[in-house]
């Protein structure tokens, strides 16, 4: 491989855009957001993810987000017309920083953001809602 290439490569894992699924995507966005939480004055912070459409693994049509009480994040891409299940994603990645105290299953059309409120808590952030 050239340079180029290789670099091109890497820019696009480091990026987490064009390397890993959805799920992974959300969970280093999950990381990011809780860290930042922890680091301000702030009680609480609403995530706003713009899930990626036809790109390293992404849902291109509508999709479907559970963020479960046992500690999986799950996203399953969805047929729009059918709403059968094309695709999924999971990881408990996300499970270091944050905790669920209850699971949530949230449908999405194509392209509409997902939104997570997180709490400040003891030890971990918490998840209060899913929207």
């Amino acid at each position: 491989m050239n340079r180029r290439l290789c670099a091109a490569v890497a820019l696009a894992c480091a990026g987490l855009t064009g390397c890993s699924d959805g799920a992974t995507r959300l969970a280093y966005q999950i990381e990011a957001e809780t860290a930042a939480l922890a680091r301000s004055g702030a009680s609480r912070v609403t995530l706003v993810h713009q899930p990626a459409r036809r790109w390293g693994n992404g849902c291109a049509e509508a999709y479907k987000v559970q963020v479960d009480q046992v500690g999986a994040l799950i996203i399953w891409c969805l047929d729009s017309r059918t709403g059968a299940t094309t695709g999924s994603h999971s990881t408990s990645y996300h499970g270091r920083f944050v905790e669920s105290p209850q699971t949530w299953i949230v449908e999405k059309k194509a392209g509409e953001s997902l939104y997570i409120d997180l709490e400040k808590g003891r030890d971990k952030a918490r998840v209060v809602a899913v929207r």
